[in-house]
C-alpha cells in the first residue's frame, strides 16, 4: 500500500482511506488549484473539487497552469459539499474561514479528517458558516491583512493536521 493511506473498519468492512480529505468550495483560480494538489500529491491527501470550477480540468489546461504531476493526485469533482459529506461518512469535517472562533491549532486532526476550504473570491457560503460554526477554524492574522493566498492557507493547514497526527506514512 502506498505511503500516506490508513487502513480502518467501517460497518464490518476494511477501507483504506487517503491520510487527509482537502476540500474545496467552488475553487477560482487553477495555480492555487494545482499548489493545493501538488501538496495534496506530497502528503497523501484526496483532493475533492466541489463545482462549478473557475476553470476547465482537461490537459491542455492543467499543463498550462503548470500542474503536469495531475495524474498522480487523488482528487474527486462533485457538485457539492452534501456529496463530500455522504461519501465520507463518519470522517470529522474542520472548516477554515476568517474569521472563525477558534485558531487552526486547537482543532483535533485525526487520520481522515476533512479541510473544507472555500473560493477565493466568496469563501464559503453564509449557511455553511452558520451551520458549521462549532467546526469552524482559522489562522491568526493582523487586522490589516483581510485574507491569506488560498494555497498558502491550505499548505499551513494540512501541514498543521500532519504534525498532530504525527507524519502517518511520510
Amino acid at each position: 500500500m502506498p505511503d500516506g493511506f490508513i487502513i480502518r473498519i467501517h460497518e464490518g468492512f476494511l477501507v483504506i482511506s487517503p491520510l487527509l480529505h482537502v476540500v474545496l468550495y467552488q475553487p477560482d483560480i487553477p495555480q492555487n488549484t494545482g499548489n493545493i494538489g501538488r501538496t495534496c500529491v506530497a502528503v497523501g491527501a484526496r483532493l475533492w473539487l466541489i463545482r462549478p470550477l473557475g476553470f476547465v480540468l482537461d490537459a491542455r489546461h492543467l499543463k498550462r497552469a503548470g500542474m503536469d504531476y495531475w495524474p498522480l493526485l487523488d482528487y474527486v469533482v462533485v457538485d457539492s459539499l452534501h456529496d463530500v459529506r455522504e461519501q465520507l461518512p463518519g470522517h470529522d469535517f474542520w472548516y477554515v474561514e476568517n474569521p472563525a472562533p477558534r485558531r487552526i491549532w486547537d482543532a483535533e486532526f485525526k487520520p481522515g479528517s476533512v479541510l473544507v476550504f472555500g473560493s477565493e473570491s466568496r469563501g464559503l457560503p453564509p449557511a455553511v458558516i452558520e451551520e458549521c460554526r462549532g467546526q469552524m477554524i482559522d489562522l491568526p492574522m493582523r487586522p490589516e491583512v483581510r485574507s491569506l493566498n488560498l494555497a498558502s492557507t491550505v499548505n499551513t493547514a494540512v501541514y498543521e493536521a500532519i504534525r498532530q497526527i504525527g507524519h502517518v506514512g511520510l
